[in-house]
């Protein structure tokens, strides 16, 4: 009983007013009043489709690079013999969780502004001449996503390579697979689970970031979340910023759905 209160006064009731709120029209001070439209919707795919798209294109693109950095790293975490050593590795991914996120997005400012220590790394070496304008740009925001995200990525797949059961491999060793076959064959199917929970883990958090777009991307790496804060915010248009919320809301439900089948099909 407590925790169905809990739901339904924090969650539940919340939801349903921002999806009242998106058949409304803007009133005094953009909050919603009648009549109902589905004005806020027609706006959220004309004028801010692009930006939708973009949001998409940005969490797919983190989930992808996550992945291609987060499965090497699980697999030679949990491919360590010794207990100490796996678990100081995992210390070092869980590590920068002590830190708070916007203090560790302005500390990776630092590193790639114009005036940056990346920027200074390179013109010692000589790698280029001129300093180059990494903040503020769409590859900024990824690598600011990625840097965010990335031990989501690797825990679960940590987890599933954990229980891995290695005579599998040497079976599939013995058979006379190589080691790159026994991997596509054997390893990664069964560490598929493990995959699909990090992907879902860096994908929904990915399309409703606001605070790395912001701070990183300035116009250029404006997305969804960043959209709905500002219609919320100050004399903004609550109508159009809910309407854009369900669409939010929208992918990340069919996120889970694909999660919740996959699941499904695994058992």
């Amino acid at each position: 009983m407590p925790a169905s209160a809990w739901l339904i006064v924090f969650f539940l009731l919340p939801l349903v007013f921002v999806f009242t709120a998106s058949f409304l029209t803007r009133g005094a001070g953009g909050m919603p009043v009648a009549p109902v439209t589905l004005e806020q919707y027609d706006r959220t795919f004309d004028v801010f489709g692009p930006v939708i798209w973009r949001t998409l294109g940005f969490a797919l693109l983190t989930t992808a690079l996550c992945l291609a950095v987060g499965y090497p790293t699980a697999l030679f975490i949990a491919r360590r013999r010794r207990p100490t050593v796996r678990m100081l590795l995992l210390f070092l991914v869980l590590l920068p969780f002590w830190t708070n996120f916007l203090v560790r997005t302005y500390a990776l400012i630092t590193i790639v502004q114009r005036e940056g220590l990346l920027n200074q790394l390179l013109l010692r070496v000589g790698a280029i001449t001129e300093p180059v304008q990494m903040l503020f740009t769409q590859g900024a925001v990824v690598l600011g996503l990625v840097y965010g995200y990335l031990p989501f990525m690797v825990l679960p797949i940590y987890a599933a390579v954990e229980r891995l059961d290695r005579r599998y491999v040497e079976a599939a060793h013995d058979l006379g697979a190589n080691d790159w076959r026994a991997f596509w064959r054997v390893v990664w199917p069964l560490t598929l689970p493990g995959v699909v929970a990090g992907s879902m883990l860096v994908f929904i958090p990915a399309v409703g970031a606001f605070v790395t777009p912001d701070l990183m991307g300035g116009t250029r790496g404006l997305m969804i979340g960043n959209l709905v804060q500002s219609q919320f915010g100050g004399r903004g248009n609550v109508p159009l910023g809910s309407a854009i919320s369900m669409v939010l809301l929208a992918f990340v439900f069919v996120g889970v759905l694909v999660y919740t089948r996959f699941g499904e099909q695994d058992r």
